[in-house]
């Protein structure tokens, strides 16, 4: 019993000035009115007394209401709520009890946030492994073929070369893709905004691709603009969006064409991307931009590329405050944009 009356005086101690302040005032007004030392006396020690006993009292509902406290943080460290409205408080605590709750509300999100970071983290690091194991492998294949003694067959040796020498490009390609989308993830890339043409700057990107297309039997068409329009954007990263929506483009359609063009806008130009290639299903639009995501495995694959294309492409376009628009049908094609200041 000791113990916990002292618990209480220790615990209303923060109220032990008040509390002197008002004693000290009462004592002095009964020895102000009070002639009589047999009154004045008794009346003092009752007022200390009283004093204690209201310590006490404000003690033990301080120490209830902190051990409440301390009970309900104790609950959310161990995972006992599963929602903030299963946080009750004593009535006198109602606004600590909102606090509270949005504090679980917040910390509950803050776990979901690093338990899908370190999904994210996994996938990747086993996506980034499967992606350098293969062309690794295959390398490995061709060299140990020739090392077997393919290298003096002049039916396979130039063929195995040549194989070889197309999966480490691939491989570099993987490794610079890894390098960009780490550098723009992290803020580490540079951007340099400045306005230009960009009828010339897309004329030149589609000359640039135009033997890719012609292999394929496939038009690649840019559609100019009658007047000159200049954008605001950084032209290097531009570059790389541009070539990688136009090559996704020319991998993914088989017959038809893939055309290029910018629609002028009040305020901004819009620069599409369309084809009539395989389309991309609704499920699959969603997921698109998502790094290492293949809509086809199989057919990404036999058609090249690393995966991180799309997702450079969306970060390089927020950079630019401004976002990828998709739509697409399958089997009738897709259709890329995104809008650049004026």
């Amino acid at each position: 019993m000791w113990s916990e009356f002292r618990s209480n005086i220790l615990s209303s101690r923060v109220y032990f000035f008040e509390l002197l302040i008002f004693n000290l005032f009462f004592i002095l007004l009964i020895i102000i009115f009070l002639d009589n030392y047999s009154y004045e006396i008794p009346l003092i020690i009752l007022t200390i007394v009283l004093s204690i006993i209201l310590l006490n009292f404000i003690g033990k509902k301080r120490n209830y209401e902190l051990n409440e406290v301390k009970l309900i943080i104790n609950n959310i460290r161990k995972n006992f709520y599963t929602a903030p409205e299963e946080i009750i408080l004593s009535s006198n605590l109602s606004s600590l009890q909102e606090d509270i709750k949005l504090m679980f509300e917040k910390t509950k999100a803050d776990i979901e946030d690093l338990k899908r970071l370190q999904r994210v983290r996994t996938e990747f690091l086993a996506n980034v492994s499967h992606e350098l194991r293969t062309p690794i492998f295959a390398i490995q294949g061709y060299i140990e073929t020739l090392l077997d003694g393919a290298v003096n067959d002049k039916k396979v040796n130039k063929n195995f070369l040549e194989k070889a020498i197309q999966h480490t490009n691939n491989l570099n390609t993987l490794l610079n893709d890894l390098i960009d989308i780490s550098m723009i993830e992290s803020g580490e890339m540079g951007m340099t905004f400045r306005y230009f043409d960009i009828n010339e700057y897309l004329q030149n990107i589609v000359k640039e691709l135009a033997p890719l297309a012609s292999e394929k039997n496939i038009e690649l068409i840019y559609v100019p603009l009658n007047k000159k329009l200049q954008l605001f954007g950084d032209k290097g990263r531009l570059r790389q969006v541009m070539i990688n929506l136009i090559q996704n483009s020319i991998k993914y359609t088989e017959k038809g064409k893939v055309e290029v063009m910018v629609v002028e806008e009040p305020k901004f130009g819009k620069v599409i991307v369309k084809d009539t290639g395989i389309g991309i299903s609704q499920e699959d639009l969603s997921r698109i931009f998502e790094r290492f995501y293949r809509v086809d495995k199989a057919r990404s694959r036999a058609v090249g590329g690393t995966g991180l294309g799309l997702a450079i492409v969306k970060h390089i376009v927020d950079a630019h405050g401004s976002k990828v628009e998709v739509s697409s049908v399958v089997d009738s094609g897709s259709e890329f944009s995104f809008k650049l200041k004026k």
